[in-house]
């Protein structure tokens, strides 16, 4: 039988005092990604937690043993507690009563095969008790095996319960999936693709974001694309395409660049601001976010044939982050293919020395500022802005060399 008590994780003091403690006169298993991501060899972080306890006796025995207990959704019956700083998730068993697309009302049981058919994916309906036996009801472990990402039961069944589910079926193929998706999950989704226009524009974006900072989200793209379901979440990409991608995947492993989802949401939109304005408003994106979008389509497009002062200028005007991003896409597109003749070569080398620039570049400052032409004599108002610009400008072309008395010298003549 599978199992997972020889990995280190499983083993911690903190999980093992936690079911220690919802062991006594229940049963308690870890469940969904720390099982399905050990069993893949990757990385386990968050820990989820599932019991046949009530959450007021998993709260009660929590405070007993000095536990700290933080009741996250207790309705829903998930409390949360922490140890050593570590927190745990902790749900009761249940089963789903009514649901809308959106929202289930659910009731708690200690049936383990109805907690699982409850579940979206089957990889996500692991559990691993006490001593470490994985549990599979829904036939999880086998797709792991084949990565074949695939929903519990009837597909268009576990969609209608929660329409976000398409893109979470997207989005664990990108991360988790090889060869074809599901052929049923791909018809379901297409089949339910406009109700995901019903869902919260907070929820959508969370799960696109997670989706495009997969190591490759290309062939899930494309699978989208194929299903219609990337039209409905991202119209924007309709005449632009997705083509780009996998030159901006290879280029980041090439060049070792830690995957930007943002970058690679730039590259398959249309570098226009005012749709990415509007798109921004209609995914409620942050304001950091959507800066960063805005700053990349405002900067001009950078060759290799730029010499270093026209970037200090560029910089200047537009800042770094969206230099910084036209110069990663720029490498991408020189680097795609087999690009290793010397013409290539030379032109990566000099884009990578312009972005290597751009990144370690700091904005000087404008050394007159308008108190001083003020004191030289000129009247405050808009001659003081006509003579800083004038200034500025000749300070940018002596590519931020002269100095303040140099410049006021330029004011007297």
């Amino acid at each position: 039988m599978t199992s997972v008590a020889d990995h280190d994780w499983f083993r911690a003091p903190g999980l093992t005092r936690v079911l220690d403690l919802l062991n006594q006169d229940g049963e308690a298993r870890v469940v969904g990604g720390a099982v399905r991501n050990s069993l893949m060899g990757l990385p386990v972080s968050d820990m989820d937690i599932a019991t046949t306890l009530l959450p007021e006796a998993v709260q009660a025995r929590a405070e007993a043993a000095g536990i700290k207990c933080v009741p996250t959704g207790i309705k829903h019956g998930t409390v949360t507690l922490v140890v050593d700083g570590r927190p745990f998730e902790v749900t009761t068993l249940r089963h789903d009563v009514e649901t809308d697309g959106r929202h289930a009302q659910v009731a708690f049981t200690d049936d383990w095969q109805a907690d699982a058919a409850r579940r979206d994916l089957t990889i996500n309906a692991l559990y691993a008790d006490r001593e470490g036996l994985v549990h599979d009801y829904v036939g999880g472990v086998e797709d792991i095996g084949k990565a074949n990402i695939r929903f519990i039961g009837n597909a268009a069944e576990r969609i209608a319960e929660d329409y976000l589910r398409i893109l979470r079926f997207f989005r664990f193929f990108a991360h988790y999936g090889r060869g074809r998706p599901d052929a049923e999950g791909i018809r379901a989704s297409a089949q339910a693709k406009d109700r995901i226009r019903d869902l919260s524009a907070e929820r959508i974006w969370a799960e696109m974001k997670k989706l495009l900072s997969a190591t490759d989200p290309f062939r899930a793209l494309l699978w989208m694309r194929t299903a219609g379901v990337l039209t409905v979440v991202l119209p924007e990409t309709e005449k632009w395409g997705i083509d780009s991608t996998p030159d901006l995947v290879a280029a980041e492993a090439r060049f070792g660049w830690v995957p930007d989802p943002l970058l690679r949401l730039s590259a398959i939109i249309p570098v226009d601001v005012e749709r990415i304005e509007a798109m921004a408003s209609r995914l409620r994106l942050s304001t950091a976010e959507r800066a960063a979008l805005v700053d990349y389509a405002s900067c001009p497009a950078i060759g290799d044939e730029m010499s270093g002062a026209q970037l200090n200028h560029l910089l200047y005007r537009h800042g770094t982050d969206g230099a910084v991003g036209r110069l990663k896409m720029a490498l991408a597109k020189a680097s795609a293919g087999d690009a290793d003749d010397a013409a290539s070569l030379a032109k990566i080398g000099r884009l990578s020395t312009l972005l290597d620039h751009a990144q370690s570049w700091m904005r000087p400052t404008m050394p007159v500022r308008g108190a001083d032409l003020v004191a030289a004599g000129i009247p405050a108002g808009p001659r003081v802005g006509e003579a800083l610009a004038t200034l500025e400008s000749a300070w940018l072309s002596s590519n931020f060399k002269l100095t303040k008395d140099e410049l006021m010298a330029t004011l007297s003549r």
